[in-house]
């Protein structure tokens, strides 16, 4: 018996390698930040991204055991990861308190397929083709049937939705930018991080009222710094530099599927019909248009 338990725990080992471990839990913290972020309610977005982002930064201490003040960091590096940590929370955040947020985050989970649709214009020999065309339409098509499931549309949440979409187009550009940047080292994602959240705490003060969270309200948003803005960074960047980039793309398909299951779990929503149509056609043509533009490569 202990040999049979051996060998199936290394035949386990071989098919969940550590990139892939790192990359699975990643998916679950970066899974876990819209829930969270709902549960937050009324506080403003700005506050919560700098708070969060802030709480995230200490991690690269740990990272670059404790030499981030050492690390040097060209500049454009710099402004496209605060462009990315900076803009793509803030719009999240506000679309999920403006939006019902099943839907806004079904719509910001365009950002995969927007990856693909903006590939041509960022990176030399890519290339638009049919497949991925056809892919961008019905993905979009999903995030009407989204929205629409979100019941009568107000004002409010039409902003709401605005700014999910707008969260998926920063992340897509964030990630198409660091693509065309000098290597950098994984403790610099906690210097975007810390400068980031220092910009959106200076955006708090300027713009939104003061706010006092409660004692529940601060353990979610140290939980969110540490998880989703924190640490889901790094082991996502050891995933990527340890594995197989193409396997690990794939996986992160996950995130969409798990984010929106939890969230009708905490909102205590029903999953209808609409709703399931519209996930499935937003995954399931970020799928097909990844792997069509990784068959091209």
């Amino acid at each position: 018996m202990p040999s049979a338990f051996k060998a199936h725990r290394t035949r386990l080992k071989d098919v969940i390698s550590r990139s892939d471990s790192a990359a699975i839990a990643a998916i679950v913290l970066w899974a876990t930040l819209a829930p969270m972020s709902s549960i937050l309610g009324n506080l403003p977005p700005f506050f919560v991204t700098g708070t969060g982002l802030l709480i995230g930064s200490v991690l690269a201490i740990f990272v670059s055991r404790g030499q981030i003040s050492r690390m040097k960091v060209p500049p454009r590096t710099l402004l496209v990861g605060v462009f990315g940590l900076f803009g793509f929370h803030a719009a999240l955040f506000t679309a999920l308190g403006l939006a019902p947020p099943v839907q806004a985050n079904l719509v910001n989970y365009l950002w995969p397929l927007l990856i693909v649709v903006l590939a041509p214009m960022f990176l030399p020999g890519t290339s638009l083709r049919l497949r991925q065309v056809i892919a961008a339409l019905v993905g979009f098509l999903g995030a009407a049937l989204a929205i629409t499931s979100g019941g009568e549309l107000t004002s409010g949440g039409l902003i709401g939705y605005l700014f999910a979409f707008l969260a998926a187009i920063i992340w897509a550009l964030y990630s198409l930018l660091t693509k065309r940047l000098p290597h950098f080292e994984s403790s610099a994602v906690g210097l975007f991080a810390l400068v980031a959240g220092l910009l959106a705490m200076f955006a708090h003060l300027l713009w939104e009222a003061p706010v006092s969270p409660t004692a529940t309200q601060w353990l979610i948003l140290i939980a969110i710094g540490l998880g989703p803005l924190g640490g889901a960074f790094y082991l996502w960047d050891y995933a990527l530099k340890s594995g197989d980039p193409q396997r690990i793309g794939l996986l992160s398909f996950l995130t969409p599927l798990l984010s929106t299951t939890l969230l009708l779990l905490v909102s205590g929503k029903q999953l209808t019909w609409l709703l399931a149509l519209s996930g499935a056609l937003i995954i399931g043509a970020a799928y097909f248009g990844s792997r069509s533009r990784a068959q091209s490569d």
